[in-house]
Formats: structure tokens, sequence, C-alpha cells
């Protein structure tokens, strides 16, 4: 256990944003919030294996696009959504994680665990950002016997799309709906869910997810002052990331749709064109003979030629110059959902790819 400190909060953020894979937040909100965490309270770092079975671990994240321009989310949302939850809950929570790494969603719960008296939990529910909250659930998508909570709190009071959301379920279900709301609320959302045994974190979630991305994002800051591409040898060395190409931002085509970016961003490379699938965050990546060059759960990230740090989706613009970073599965820790088959329709539809068939593959079950 360890205290978490200011230093810690641009590690994150910026470790983060290479997981975040072109989505999971911004890095000013994740500054924002990582700073009124560290000020306000002593939000503590713990690894699973700290807290005995049965202590009660919830999830808090965001849910929306990041794209998105109408939404609000103010750090009161994240601190009202674990509340609603304990309100909910019959137990007693004592531990906060994050469904993923990312510009802001590696800070997730530092705040509302600050103020509350709760710990930060070393894990993820996948290492990298990903479109949906079933690809983070630790393999509860598939469990349609199990009731979960989940909690939305959010938007913009003076235009009236403020929610405040609370629902019972099945994982799969709620999540859909939890989906709806962001989207009614501008686009994105914060939210708390899912009460587990830390006895199941461990079995099934991304161990040591935050404590992998502050380390990352230290290196990065000690490598700035030399300059993009050191920075840039400092993220492949740290990761084993092989880098797919650099090039040329050719063609942009993401749109916002129901809560999710969703399109392709082509980066023309020597001797190839790189065709990046987008759902909210990078999700696979084709040359120009159509073949498969990385799929989910890779880790898939933009990197600046300009500055040599993470560009998120949003930011991506035709002309920009761009490092395309792949990060193969067999680098980083593997959370149960990754391994899920049913997680993975929904997001094949919505992008008119195969993603199963490629990222199952070579994973142990």
């Amino acid at each position: 256990m360890r205290i978490l400190t200011e230093e810690d909060v641009w590690a994150a953020v910026r470790g983060g944003s290479v997981f975040a894979c072109g989505g999971g937040g911004w890095v000013d909100h994740g500054l924002q919030i990582g700073h009124a965490a560290v000020n306000i309270g002593q939000p503590k770092l713990v690894s699973v294996d700290e807290l005995p079975d049965d202590a009660i671990i919830i999830t808090a994240t965001a849910i929306g696009a990041p794209a998105g321009t109408e939404w609000q989310m103010l750090g009161t949302d994240y601190i009202k959504a674990v509340k609603l939850l304990q309100e909910n809950y019959e137990g007693k929570v004592v531990g906060v994680m994050t469904p993923q790494n990312g510009m802001s969603s590696t800070i997730n719960g530092w705040l509302p665990a600050a103020l509350l008296d709760l710990v930060v939990v070393d894990a993820t529910g996948d290492i990298r950002a990903h479109p949906t909250g079933k690809m983070g659930s630790m393999g509860l998508a598939a469990l349609q016997d199990y009731e979960t909570i989940q909690v939305v709190v959010g938007g913009k009071r003076e235009t009236g799309s403020y929610l405040e959301l609370v629902v019972k379920g099945s994982p799969s279900k709620t999540s859909n709906i939890l989906r709806t709301a962001a989207d009614q609320a501008g686009g994105f959302i914060a939210s708390a869910r899912h009460p587990l045994p830390a006895s199941y974190i461990k079995k099934h979630a991304a161990i040591g997810g935050i404590s992998i991305a502050i380390e990352l994002g230290k290196a990065i800051i000690a490598a700035q002052p030399k300059g993009a591409d050191h920075v840039i040898d400092t993220i492949v060395g740290k990761t084993k990331g092989t880098i797919l190409g650099k090039g040329i931002v050719v063609k942009r085509n993401v749109h916002y749709s129901g809560a999710f970016d969703i399109g392709t961003i082509e980066v023309e490379v020597p001797g190839d064109t790189l065709t990046l699938h987008v759902m909210n965050e990078y999700m696979a990546v084709d040359g120009k003979d159509g073949k498969r060059l990385t799929t989910y759960p890779d880790v898939i990230t933009t990197l600046s030629a300009e500055t040599g740090l993470p560009v998120s989706v949003g930011h991506v613009e035709v002309g920009a110059e761009l490092v395309v970073l792949s990060i193969n599965k067999q680098y980083v820790p593997l959370s149960s959902s990754v391994k899920d088959p049913t997680v993975y329709p929904e997001v094949e539809k919505a992008l008119g790819i195969e993603l199963a068939a490629y990222a199952l593959d070579s994973i142990p079950v």
C-alpha cells in the first residue's frame, strides 16, 4: 500500500495515454481529476493481494465517446455515482478499480477513493481501453444469472441533460442501458458498477494495470526533454512494442453514433496504407492488401511524430504525421473479458470486420 502523489497523477496520464489506444478519455480531464484527488485527500494504491478475499471492490469509470462535445462530468459526479452504488448495495465497499487504462480512465476511481475512505486497487478490467462496458467486466458479460448494480451520474445541468440512474440486472442488459444514458447525457457520463469480492478480481482482472501505466508514464516523462524520437524509442522499449509504420494521415472517416465514435483512419506509410478501425478506440489495423496486422486486445496507439506522445482519435487530423504502434497481447496482462467470445459480436457488427478470430487466437482460456 502507498499514497498516490502528484507525480503519480502525471505518470498515470502519460502512461495511461499509451494504453488509451486512441480513446480512454482526455489528458486535461485526467490531470484535473487526479490533482483534485491528491490535493483533497490521500488516495491509497493497494495490491489486490493485500485485501481479504471477501473485500468488496467496485469499478469506477466514465462511459461514452471521447470525441463527444456536449457532455459534462464534474468530480462530484464520480463521487455521487460511487455513493449511489453504496446506498443501493447491502454490503460494505472497500475499494475501487478502473475497467481500463486511458488518458483519464487510469485515474477514474482516485477522487471518490480519496473522499470516501476507499482504496484504489491496482487492477484493471482490461489493460487497454475498449469501447463497451462488457469488454471491461472481467467475464461478467456472459453470466446471465448474475445480478449486478450499475450507476451513472452526469450531464449538463443548464441544458437539462443531467441524469442519475441506478439499474440492477444482468451485466449485458444493464451495460446497454448505461450506454443509452451516456448518449442522452451528451455523450459521456460518470459511472460506478459491479460490486465484486477481491477473490473474483484476483482471478479475472488484469492485475497490476495501474502500476504498469504509472511506470511507463515515468519513463515517458524522463524521455521528453530528449525529443520525440527518444520518447517513441522509450515507449517501444518499455512495452516490447512494434512500430507498424510512420506516415501521413490521408483520410479520417469517424462519426459519432449512440455514444460511440465509429469509423476508420488511414495512414500512408512507405510501401503501404494502414487502415485503423475505430470504435472509440483503435480495434484493429489492416494493410492495403487487407492483411490484418494487429487486433484487440493488442494495444494499438498513434503517436505524434512531433512530440512522441499519444494522439487520441478525436485529435487525429488529415495531414498529421503519426507513428502507429502495436503491443502484442502476449506482453500485457489479460483479463477474463478479452477471453470471453460473447463481447465481440457487438463490436464486429458496428465495425463490419472480424475481431474474435484474431483476438482469441493463442489466448489460453
